[in-house]
């Protein structure tokens, strides 16, 4: 029986001072999915993803991650899940040791845990020889990993990721799909969202097009193309939303 890694049930979400975003809202994300939630500017990718990990409130509605409310701000609920933002989420001045060890303790880690998954991160990642030298002198793709390895040093069941390798070069991007999608295949959820749509033909294999609050699109990427007769992601948002995906 298929378990339900996200459940959004009638959420109604507005920011002060504006019209609703979204009005009765639903969606569903199996366990397992690597999914990806695509829509214009002004869409609500970003709010929908700050929604579901907690960092927006909402009145009605229910989001549901596992079967547990992400209104109950517990830490056994916390703890199910990762976040990669498009901002970075460290300290730059301190080294990619150090920043694992404190967000390793943050997530309730112990010191010999947090040793051991940050090697193996170091290792996958190809951090190893930097990871005693201040994050603010890497570059721009070293500073995507670390902010990759602080989302999954607790080894979460479900990751969400915005924008996780904007401002890489090609082999850095390539380092970092092929890790996520060897996450998945362990069992790890993801939630990703993303403007660069070669990449996420690549790694997705549900999506949702969102569109003023609303979607207008929710399947495999291989089922929309040809109901739709599509050749690629970027040709099919363009027939379904009519707007370039670009972020400006």
């Amino acid at each position: 029986m298929e378990q339900y890694a996200i459940q959004i049930s009638r959420l109604d979400f507005h920011y002060k001072d504006q019209t609703k975003l979204f009005i009765d809202f639903d969606l569903t994300i199996t366990e397992g999915e690597r999914f990806g939630l695509f829509g214009p500017n002004g869409a609500g990718k970003t709010t929908l993803m700050n929604l579901m990990t907690g960092l927006l409130s909402f009145k009605r509605g229910s989001i549901e991650l596992f079967g547990n409310s992400i209104k109950i701000k517990d830490k056994n609920v916390n703890k199910l899940f990762g976040f990669v933002p498009q901002d970075f989420s460290f300290y730059p001045e301190l080294t990619p040791t150090e920043n694992l060890e404190f967000f390793g303790a943050w997530c309730g880690l112990k010191s010999n845990q947090i040793q051991k998954k940050s090697a193996e991160l170091f290792n996958i990642l190809n951090l190893t020889p930097v990871k005693d030298k201040p994050v603010k002198k890497f570059s721009g793709g070293m500073k995507r990993k670390v902010n990759l390895a602080i989302g999954v040093i607790h080894e979460p069941r479900l990751l969400f990721l915005d924008e996780p390798t904007v401002g890489v070069d090609v082999q850095t991007r390539h380092e970092i799909i092929n890790y996520l999608k060897q996450l998945n295949s362990k069992g790890t959820t993801l939630v990703y969202t993303s403007h660069q749509l070669n990449e996420a033909e690549e790694l997705c294999n549900k999506i949702a097009l969102i569109d003023n609050g609303k979607i207008i699109a929710f399947d495999s990427l291989d089922n929309l193309l040809a109901k739709h007769q599509q050749e690629d992601l970027e040709s099919l948002f363009i027939h379904l939303t009519g707007k370039a995906y670009k972020d400006q």
